[in-house]
């Protein structure tokens, strides 16, 4: 084990005197007259994880590994890690640390795993996480690869919700690790990869700026739960595009202090939809605001587009559009539970399709204390997917109009507006 200990560090000493003589050499055709047009076309191969020890077996922990590649990646313009295809590596819990140089590029073609279910998580790595990046700017994660989570012994815990006698959920501690996790980071773009089987959420995203993920998959079986496929929290400038979701829990979810959220042409479900909330949990202040949804299906799923707030909480939504979504097959295409945050200016534009007939198509449900206001519907036409009983939307203290005539009628708005409402009187006031 020392040997092997001592080759890789003398291998990545050589590396590094690799990069330090590229950079010269690189320097001084930047330098000449006569060979700027070769310098601009010159890059850096990629640092395969074979290249330090990794073994891609599926069984070697080849954590350290990933270590090394990361750092010199990390420490490289335009450095790309390489997950080479044909390979499944087994990597541990591990954050990933920057800040970077820029331009780093984590390129996965092949597979990564982690250790097989909770009994075989080592007791002194963290059972929240396993794929952490860290203040990590100008990052690409991207691939034709796949991640797998390898959930299904973590969703058999008896404290998940699907567990304990009498359908009731033990109160046990219940830590399951997210697939990947970005905290306070920047300028990222996650593109083309699979991510399946999550123990928990598949992606999340806390305290983050400009983060465009275009072209992934994901996918964890119906009944697993909380196997949310992308949330986001505190995190603002979010384009979500291109993608097929299908999951236990939401397809995304939208939580505190999000802003400027632009989701486009998502295939969602099996799932519980496209959500904003749960907010106000332990009586927080949620802020959501600039959240557009758009030209996406939704199928098979417990829910579509939901706004959903926590009795006790405080604070504000506002400005928010779903529009041109396709509904197959979904117990409550258009719902809204609200306590006493402050809903407004809502729009339903487009929605279209087929709801389950055990539940209404529209369910507006808002606190006596603080009617949502504002909400507009506009050609919105929802079938039973079986039989011919329309069912009634259900509306509670909610103001809106309709631009145009609904299927099925919505006669329960209240029409006006109640006494003003101010955003900031509930705290929320974004920096735009």
């Amino acid at each position: 084990m020392l040997r092997f200990r001592l080759f890789l560090l003398t291998f990545g000493l050589i590396l590094f005197c690799g990069q330090v003589i590229y950079h010269q050499r690189l320097r001084k055709l930047k330098h000449s007259s006569h060979h700027h047009d070769h310098a601009s076309h010159i890059s850096m191969p990629p640092y395969d994880v074979r290249m330090f020890g990794a073994v891609g077996d599926g069984e070697t922990d080849d954590t350290e590994a990933f270590k090394m590649a990361w750092d010199i990646a990390c420490g490289t313009d335009s450095g790309v890690l390489l997950v080479p295809y044909g390979y499944t590596f087994m990597i541990h819990s591990i954050r990933f640390t920057g800040p970077c140089r820029t331009g780093l590029v984590f390129q996965v073609d092949g597979t990564i795993v982690p250790p097989d279910g909770p009994e075989s998580w080592p007791k002194n790595y963290s059972r929240r996480k396993w794929l952490v990046f860290y203040r990590v700017d100008e990052m690409s994660l991207q691939g034709g690869g796949l991640i797998d989570g390898k959930g299904h012994k973590w969703w058999d815990l008896p404290c998940k919700p699907h567990k304990g006698a009498n359908r009731t959920m033990l109160r046990q501690p219940c830590d399951s690790p997210v697939v990947i996790r970005f905290l306070t980071s920047n300028n990222l773009i996650v593109r083309g990869i699979k991510i399946s089987n999550s123990p928990q959420f598949h992606f999340r995203f806390d305290n983050c700026k400009n983060v465009h993920i275009e072209s992934i998959h994901i996918t964890a079986p119906a009944l697993s739960p909380n196997t949310d496929g992308i949330h986001i929290d505190n995190t603002n400038n979010v384009k979500i595009y291109n993608s097929v979701i299908s999951t236990g829990d939401d397809c995304v979810s939208i939580g505190s202090r999000c802003y400027d959220v632009d989701i486009r042409n998502i295939t969602c479900g099996p799932s519980h939809g496209i959500s904003i909330g749960s907010l106000g949990n332990h009586n927080k202040r949620a802020c959501v605001s600039n959240v557009t949804v758009r030209d996406s299906v939704i199928k098979n799923s417990n829910n579509g587009v939901r706004i959903k707030t926590w009795q006790g909480g405080s604070g504000a939504k506002s400005g928010v559009t779903f529009q041109n979504i396709h509904m197959d097959n979904v117990r409550k295409p258009i719902i809204i539970d609200q306590f006493y945050l402050y809903l407004s200016d809502i729009q339903y534009i487009g929605i279209k399709g087929t709801y389950d007939i055990r539940s209404p198509p529209m369910h507006f449900a808002c606190s006596d204390a603080v009617p949502c206001t504002n909400i507009t519907l506009s050609e919105v036409e929802l079938l039973p997917a079986k039989g011919d009983v329309v069912l009634d939307p259900f509306c509670w203290n909610v103001y809106g109009e309709l631009q145009t005539l609904t299927i099925p009628a919505v006669s329960c708005l209240l029409p006006g507006t109640p006494r003003s409402l101010l955003e900031d009187d509930f705290g929320c006031v974004h920096k735009m």
